[in-house]
């Protein structure tokens, strides 16, 4: 085996520690926003839930030890003055550890207040492994010590509150290691044959294919690349209960979950490098499509929710995602996807039109996913001119489709109705200088300093050229130093930390800058392209940003910003001959 890039260094308290297929990871997370000094085993299977603490420990004396944690993609480390504790997958369901100089106390992350919840621990008799059963995740965790000793047990076969788990240490001078497994049902003893060493460097190389793949591009000019690259990795889940396909979640922080327009950037970014991965990630939500032809709101493991729906965007991102895979749809995949993209855009049309009017309308800010911009500060059940846009693309793209597919009828009546809608958008929604939204049961319309009313710009080269012109002029209001701020900062709503009241979103500025750059606009979209690319390699990728100061909001390690810096560090490469 050649040998492996370390790949790139990072923060374990931004972004979790984990491999390509692992519904767990390794961070100082507990809870929604809930941190802890000690590292913890997170898995994301039936909810969010911290199972395994682990805490590192003098050898010699037994007691905490002062360490500093570091972490490359294929290893994570506590080091201090006495030695050190190393940790690699050799799986995406097992990680195997070595300790020299320290021992490591792993216990239980929460108490079992009764018999049926946290964690029930016990010695197994057969194999001499110790269990921790989860009654959150609803799977066991074993620990078998490969080498060096038990020091301490505490709580086996304890019910209630109190603390269980175990040390594994070695005497001086030696070395112990130890494997965890995450089981879901029972699975002969442990008898790894790979060194640690070798379980390190084959997760090196794995993850380095990864990046090779998905940004063959990057170069001293795009220094965040490998990290970003890093977050989609470590981010993806295997399938398993409602999750059909490998999945990108949006973190395995907080945000664990498939949003139903958050896999659209991931698609995307995927599609040259990794393809197969990329049409899961376009295609796993129409796996859940009701019967109605709505997409959910989002997916998880164990849980499919339908009570709002996210924005169409999904002929858009299907264009775009068309154009960047190595080799055709199939016409077996167009057919289905075009079945799929036909039947959420009938929803739109049906569901969501009142009767007589010819322009849709959100029920909420939250099937916007702009969940609360100032748009919907008036009423919530509105017509607006993003919705009315991103539909229009996706009628385009199913008329694309249906011709492909030898369907002229269906092609003219897609083209018809794109055509319908955008003529109603402009009629209804233009007053001559901006778009306004209209209130469904008032009838009554109203501007805001909300970015959201800026985006039909994604129609790009479809618009009026004069309301492309007027569009990209407010657009560049919005714009600060570090990219585009979601509500205007004059604003007396803006809001620093204020989610969709301010921060700067991934989504929105992949949006603005490819509408940008499809009606003309080279100069703004180049700008706005430098300013976020910038903003991510100094600030990493969290789920927001401050539009102001730049500082990462939220969940530190979300994949659609990882996905939005990839989409734009490339295409700024490739501008650039690179």
């Amino acid at each position: 085996m050649t040998a492996a890039r370390s790949g790139p260094a990072f923060s374990i308290h931004d972004i979790p520690f984990s491999t390509h297929g692992s519904w767990f990871g390794i961070s100082p997370v507990l809870a929604e926003k809930a941190r802890a000094e000690d590292l913890h085993l997170v898995s994301h299977q039936n909810g969010m839930h911290a199972v395994l603490r682990f805490t590192s420990l003098d050898a010699t004396t037994g007691e905490r030890a002062g360490t500093r944690v570091e972490a490359t993609p294929g290893l994570l480390s506590w080091s201090g003055e006495r030695g050190c504790v190393a940790l690699a997958y050799a799986a995406p369901d097992t990680v195997r550890l070595r300790g020299e100089g320290l021992g490591l106390r792993i216990t239980a992350a929460a108490d079992a207040l009764t018999p049926f919840t946290g964690t029930y621990f016990y010695r197994d008799p057969v194999d001499g492994s110790y269990v921790f059963t989860s009654y959150e995740t609803g799977r066991r965790y074993r620990v078998t010590v490969l080498s060096g000793s038990v020091a301490e047990v505490s709580g086996s076969q304890t019910l209630g509150s109190g603390e269980r788990g175990v040390i594994v240490t070695a005497g001086p001078g030696g070395v112990w290691e130890a494997a965890i497994e995450e089981l879901d049902s029972a699975r002969l003893p442990c008898t790894p044959s790979e060194t640690f060493d070798a379980v390190v460097a084959t997760a090196e190389h794995a993850f380095a294919a990864f990046a090779d793949a998905v940004a063959p591009w990057r170069s001293s000019a795009t220094p965040a690349a490998e990290l970003a690259a890093y977050v989609l990795w470590s981010a993806t889940v295997r399938p398993a209960s409602l999750i059909t396909r490998p999945a990108v979640l949006m973190s395995k922080h907080w945000m664990d979950k498939v949003w139903s327009w958050d896999h659209c950037f991931n698609a995307l970014a995927l599609a040259p490098g990794v393809p197969a991965l990329a049409w899961d990630q376009f295609s796993l939500p129409f796996d859940h499509q009701d019967e109605t032809g709505a997409l959910p709101d989002s997916v998880t493991h164990s849980e499919v929710l339908y009570n709002f729906v996210k924005p169409p965007i999904h002929g858009w991102t299907l264009s775009h995602l068309r154009r960047r895979l190595p080799e055709p749809l199939s016409r077996t995949e167009l057919a289905e996807i075009y079945s799929g993209l036909a039947r959420w855009t009938d929803f739109w049309l049906t569901a969501r039109r009142a009767p007589g009017a010819s322009l849709p309308h959100y029920q909420h800010g939250n099937d916007s996913g702009w969940d609360n911009a100032t748009t919907f500060d008036p009423e919530r059940v509105v017509v607006t001119a993003d919705l009315a846009a991103f539909l229009i693309l996706q009628l385009r793209e199913l008329a694309r489709l249906a011709g492909e597919l030898d369907r002229p009828d269906e092609s003219r009546g897609w083209s018809r109705t794109a055509e319908a809608t955008q003529t109603a958008m402009l009629d209804e929604l233009w007053t001559g200088e901006r778009f306004v939204t209209r209130g469904v049961d008032s009838a009554a319309t109203w501007t805001s300093s909300s970015l959201l009313d800026l985006m039909p710009i994604a129609l790009g080269e479809h618009l009026p050229a004069h309301i492309g012109k007027t569009l990209a002029a407010r657009i560049e209001t919005h714009l600060t130093t570090h990219g585009l701020a979601t509500e205007l900062p004059s604003s007396p709503h803006y809001l620093s930390d204020g989610y969709w009241r301010g921060p700067i979103w991934a989504p929105a500025t992949i949006l603005v800058e490819d509408g940008l750059r499809r009606a003309g606009h080279d100069r703004l979209a180049d700008e706005i392209s430098a300013r976020f690319r910038a903003l991510c390699e100094t600030h990493g990728f969290a789920e927001n940003f401050d539009a102001l100061t730049g500082t990462g909001l939220r969940d530190r390690a979300y994949t659609w910003t990882a996905a939005a810096y990839l989409l734009l560090a490339e295409a700024h490469a490739h501008r650039d001959g690179r």
